[in-house]
């Protein structure tokens, strides 16, 4: 590759297109899209050209289930079938382990198209015993555009950005044994078997995934990527109804985030809770500024502590209410670049939903709203709660092994490590 000529304009928009559109195929965010663009590399011949064409829109041999990741699957992760879709995986993988699963790739160097080493055919193997490329791809020691495409198909089922670069976290991902995966699915297969979960309209928040699927019909109406829970503040297992929709709310600030966020913050920074708009309250709703609180103590969370709405609000313009003991909820967030990330377990247990306006209309179809009064309502500025006409059933499940109706097997990590337990249990 070449310093690119004024004349390759065109060249270039079209081969940004076709790494976008096949970017948001795989059913990632714009964001990702973009990550994967400025990480492409631009070929000079026409050649080349007609070689990535092949690669990223039919790449000859690399046919059947391979082709299938990059789309999203209509039917949802929880559906009649899961279970047996579970169960057929895990003969396949028993399979794989008994012939002695797979090897490891050699990580000291990143991967990418045009890198020639021994680690290469490593990573050719490894994708052939999964599934991931075709065995009549070889064993060249040569990172080409087959093999990008089959890290980027390896990538989207590991809920990566599928840029078709091998760093660190798609290393780690391909470096975990076949026998870990079997187990993996085993365990999400005996989680499954049991729930009874037959509502045709409904929301799942996949944790381990941070995401979300809006279903309608039995069907996988939208989806939606989530930023859930931290390791030390889990998002909590749960199922409920979502009954109202609150537009522009205040932010009433958990008692563990004022001893655990607030009070340090103020430490480091006595202007924080007034450059972000949270205000101070005692017992009698009497305003306190925050000079007359001592914040090398405790003392902060005897006060409440309110973010007015707007901009910087934490709960962005909308929050989505669902009885529950955990006092946890769905709701936007001013922090969209998070939905960027393959990392998206950053908030105290609450779930945070991009693309929340197409969310929002969806839930209060029933109620005559559409996407124009959504918008007109989070312009407003104002303060406004809608009580579902009808409720939404809810299921906030941990699920980190699970096969499409395409036949695509899919693994997330072990985030809370709820599996290891599990799976400790199942071998007792």
């Amino acid at each position: 590759m070449h310093m690119l000529k004024k004349n390759n304009y065109l060249d270039i928009v079209k081969l940004k297109t076709a790494i976008v559109t096949m970017t948001l195929l795989s059913g990632l965010s714009a964001h990702a899209a973009q990550t994967s663009l400025n990480q492409s590399v631009i070929p000079e011949s026409e050649t080349e050209w007609q070689q990535i064409a092949q690669a990223v829109w039919n790449p000859g041999f690399d046919t059947g289930a391979q082709n299938k990741v990059v789309r999203n699957a209509s039917e949802p992760t929880l559906s009649p079938s899961t279970t047996s879709r579970l169960n057929y995986a895990v003969s396949i993988y028993e399979n794989i382990v008994s012939q002695g699963g797979w090897n490891a790739v050699p990580n000291k160097k990143i991967l990418k198209l045009g890198v020639s080493n021994e680690a290469v055919s490593h990573l050719r193997r490894r994708l052939i015993i999964s599934g991931d490329l075709d065995r009549r791809a070889g064993q060249s020691s040569v990172f080409d555009h087959y093999v990008r495409t089959a890290v980027m198909r390896f990538q989207a089922r590991h809920g990566l950005t599928p840029d078709g670069i091998v760093q660190k976290t798609t290393f780690d991902a391909l470096n975990v044994s076949a026998n870990d995966r079997l187990r993996q699915l085993r365990t999400n297969a005996s989680r499954l078997s049991d729930l009874n979960f037959n509502a045709s309209r409904y929301i799942m928040v996949n944790i381990p995934a941070a995401s979300i699927e809006f279903v309608e019909g039995g069907r996988v109406a939208s989806r939606h990527t989530a930023v859930v829970g931290k390791i030390d503040r889990q998002t909590p297992i749960l199922q409920s109804q979502i009954t109202e929709v609150n537009f522009n709310p205040y932010w009433t600030v958990p008692k563990s985030i004022i001893r655990k966020d607030l009070i340090p913050k103020m430490n480091e920074d006595p202007t924080y809770l007034t450059r972000f708009r949270i205000r101070i309250f005692d017992e009698q709703n009497n305003e306190i500024q925050p000079e007359q609180v001592d914040w090398n103590t405790e003392e902060a969370v005897n006060y409440r502590f309110t973010q007015d709405p707007g901009e910087l609000n934490s709960l962005g313009s909308v929050r989505i209410n669902f009885p529950n003991q955990h006092a946890v909820y769905l709701h936007d967030t001013p922090g969209k670049n998070l939905f960027g990330e393959n990392y998206r377990f950053h908030s105290s247990g609450c779930v945070r939903v991009a693309n929340v306006r197409e969310f929002v209309t969806r839930l209060l179809y029933p109620n005559g709203w559409n996407r124009a009064q959504v918008d007109q309502a989070i312009r407003s500025g104002e303060r406004l709660d809608i009580q579902l006409k009808s409720n939404v059933p809810l299921y906030m499940g941990y699920v980190t092994a699970w096969v499409t109706d395409t036949g695509i097997v899919q693994f997330r990590d072990d985030i809370y490590v709820f599996d290891q337990l599990e799976t400790a249990m199942l071998d007792k």
